[in-house]
């Protein structure tokens, strides 16, 4: 019998015990999970102040949890909420950056265009008065296309110039051969003896290199601001799949569930969820890396031979040596077009055939240093590109680190050196599986988010496209090439970063310093003897101290 109650009271004792346990696990307090709940500003109504069964948990273990359904369910959308505005709050940034700077190039290149046109517009009442006026719209149309090309108008930079210098050709052309009557067909033919008469001197040709390639790559530049704000905007507002709102509720919030509302994921546990969440935007890493490594090539080349500020501050002062290249030579080159074209019909008699001179009188007062327009927008372009540059290379590979940016954050993960006092997911102990690459093809494997690799985000693979195609245009701009007016073969085939000597338009084109001023009238010739004779005197009135200026103020 004694043996009888030996059994009996060990048994009885087992139980106590097992009771004793039970007991003490169904009464551990959830306090400090209500605590931690409240603070998020949920209500704590409901909210159980012991631990109860699990069974109705979904994401989190089903053991004794401090978390109702109605609370998992608020905590997996809080989740969700945070990591939606982690990702924005990492990126405002990127996102500031593009468009800030695109705000304050655009406003720079806009007064530097009405800069160069009022300077010009200024200069030339002053130099030339009536004749100018009566002519202005030819200047005034080179301005205006210009602009339209820099908004994005169908442009052709090299046949709005041809055009600009072929009409003023024939004004100018009408003004040396006052007693000539042109028409239409007669201008059209003058206009055809341009590129051989060269009646402009080399002015033309220098102007149209340095024209084209600085717009074309401010332009370009531009629209690579405006693309890069887009594609940060859009890609910024992140949607997470109901995989991943499940691995961020299972990271960020089953520890209060479990009653351990104060532990922090493990940093490598934090990578993989936020890894799997962020797949797709990683796979826009390197687009975006060829986009920004094109764009400091831009740069590089705004700041270089195609510095639009150097190119438009003295267009006026090239425009006006052009004008006075014409005149010096129009005797020669009225000359040529008359045995090309054939002899063109006197004037009516009775209508006036005074010479340029004598209908107006030829002022010109030339401008001080200190007049003219010294930058726009209040800065300068080296100091924006300076700047933008500077920004750009801060803001590359931002999508492949991204997940590790959020997971530095001090609010997400544990940030201690012991691995065993972080949340891995289960419970608090080391983290023991090995983080993914990045990408979503490398997330086959991940053991934290459930991803679909065969379902790639459409709007991330339009943004890629977008960033592809404005590349192709960045490089472009680089060798000094329009992308709207390339063929198909050369549009498709693109880019390459050679030197930018494209065929003659080598940099020893651009320099204006070697200008010499051209001659005046011999001595004791005879003016007024020829048609063009007035315009020989005019020269010789202001003319020698006008290129002096020239010489002074060119670039």
């Amino acid at each position: 019998m004694s043996w009888i109650i030996a059994v009996v009271a060990g048994l009885f004792s087992l139980t106590v015990l097992y009771d004793s346990v039970v007991a003490d696990a169904k009464g551990r307090t959830c306090s400090e999970v209500r605590q931690a709940y409240g603070a998020k500003g949920f209500s704590l109504s409901n909210i159980p102040y012991q631990e109860i069964s699990g069974e109705h948990l979904r994401i989190c273990a089903q053991g004794y949890t401090c978390c109702t359904s109605e609370m998992e369910d608020k905590l997996g959308q809080q989740s969700k909420l945070e990591f939606e505005n982690m990702v924005e709050e990492t990126s405002h940034f990127l996102r500031t950056t593009f468009v800030s700077r695109h705000k304050k190039f655009d406003e720079f290149f806009r007064e530097l265009l009405e800069n160069s046109e009022k300077s010009l517009n200024d200069m030339f009442i002053r130099t030339y008065g009536q004749l100018y006026m009566k002519n202005s719209e030819v200047f005034q149309d080179l301005f205006t296309e210009l602009k339209r090309y820099y908004i994005g108008g169908n442009v052709n930079l090299e046949e709005l110039l041809n055009d600009f210098w072929a009409h003023l050709l024939e004004r100018m052309f009408k003004l040396v051969n006052p007693q000539y009557h042109f028409t239409e067909d007669y201008l059209e033919c003058i206009s055809k003896y341009t590129e051989q008469l060269k009646p402009f001197g080399d002015v033309p040709r220098k102007l149209k290199i340095q024209v084209t390639r600085a717009f074309i790559a401010a332009r370009t530049f531009v629209q690579g601001l405006t693309v890069g704000r887009e594609v940060a905007n859009r890609v910024s507002k992140v949607f997470p799949a109901i995989g991943c709102i499940r691995a961020l509720m299972k990271m960020m919030y089953c520890p209060y569930c479990r009653g351990v509302p104060t532990v922090k994921p493990c940093s490598n546990y934090c990578l993989n969820v936020m890894k799997g969440c962020l797949a797709n935007q990683a796979d826009l890493d390197t687009e975006w890396n060829l986009f920004i490594d094109a764009m400091l090539l831009v740069a590089e080349r705004l700041e270089g031979p195609f510095h639009i500020e150097a190119v438009m501050d003295p267009i006026d002062v090239k425009i006006s040596e052009a004008i006075m290249n014409m005149q010096e030579n129009s005797m020669q080159v009225s000359a040529k077009v008359f045995q090309g074209c054939g002899q063109p019909k006197p004037r009516p008699a009775g209508r006036s055939t005074r010479s340029v001179s004598d209908n107006f009188n030829i002022r010109f007062r030339p401008y001080s240093p200190e007049e003219r327009p010294t930058t726009a927008a209040g800065t300068s372009l080296d100091r924006l590109v300076t700047d933008i540059k500077e920004k750009l290379k801060m803001v590359k590979k931002f999508w492949s680190t991204l997940p590790y940016t959020l997971c530095n954050i001090d609010k997400v993960t544990s940030g201690v050196s012991d691995e065993e006092e972080c949340w891995n997911g289960h419970t608090k102990g080391r983290y023991l599986p090995e983080v993914m690459n990045d990408g979503l093809t490398n997330q086959i494997n991940n053991p934290e988010v459930e991803v679909d690799i065969t379902r790639p985000d459409t709007l991330i693979r339009q943004q890629i496209m977008a960033l592809r195609v404005m590349t192709n245009k960045l490089r472009n701009a680089y060798n000094g090439n329009d992308v709207n007016f390339q063929d198909s073969v050369e549009e498709a085939s693109g880019s390459g970063s050679g030197s930018g000597c494209i065929d003659e338009m080598c940099p020893q084109d651009l320099d204006f310093s070697t200008t010499e001023a051209p001659p005046g009238p011999k001595k004791n010739e005879p003016i007024g003897s020829t048609a063009v004779g007035p315009c020989l005197h005019w020269l010789t009135i202001f003319g020698t101290s006008l290129l002096l200026v020239l010489q002074r103020q060119w670039r």
